[in-house]
């Protein structure tokens, strides 16, 4: 069991507290029902919050080749923004729909080809929202190595990701989170014992 850095435990009750991470019954875009729901885009809500986060992805962050943010629409655009200002790091973001009038443009922000970006997201399930971003950006010659989430699930985005021969890095886990809210009594054992079982699933 990995212990968690006081930063990390004071982000955990963070998310737990502002309602990022709910436990209880809820249906998922995939029909399915499950016993925990991560909602990363309250954040925005929650300014001290926001900050910590902007801060928590700085040390993993700090020793990789980038030269340039890239956060995913819409829920890491402001994680991404927070990371920047922490850091002093320039940052673009590939929009979703593409602009129709105008410069036209996919993605928003100034770079030039040949130039690193680092993919700042919310969350990993699977990985497939970080293909679609990653090819968007590679598409206008970004090039991309490292992508960096808050929160990863644990459900496959990490191997399918490095697979296609790019690094993921997460600030916490799903199974640290739920250890540490086991450990300090923040969430019913029931609970936490349900949504392990959910998602070995």
């Amino acid at each position: 069991m990995t212990k968690l850095n006081p930063s990390q435990a004071a982000l955990a009750d963070g998310l737990l507290n502002a309602g990022c991470i709910k436990f209880g019954e809820f249906t998922l875009k995939s029909g399915l029902s499950s016993p925990i729901y991560i909602d990363l885009r309250r954040i925005i809500s929650f300014p001290r919050l926001l900050a910590q986060i902007g801060e928590a992805y700085i040390p993993l962050i700090h020793n990789l080749n980038f030269d340039r943010l890239a956060g995913l629409p819409y829920a890491a655009i402001p994680i991404a923004t927070a990371v920047s200002l922490q850091g002093d790091y320039p940052m673009i973001y590939p929009r979703k729909e593409v602009k129709t009038y105008g410069t036209k443009a996919e993605i928003e922000g100034e770079y030039h080809a040949g130039e690193t970006a680092l993919v700042i997201d919310d969350l990993a399930t699977t990985g497939g929202s970080k293909f679609e971003a990653i090819e968007k950006l590679t598409a206008v010659g970004l090039v991309v190595k490292d992508i960096v989430v808050l929160v990863d699930r644990q459900s496959g985005a990490k191997e399918s990701l490095e697979q296609a021969g790019y690094s993921m890095h997460a600030v916490l886990t799903i199974t640290q989170l739920l250890d540490y809210w086991e450990e300090t009594g923040k969430v019913e054992k029931e609970k936490i014992e349900e949504t392990r079982r959910f998602l070995k699933n």
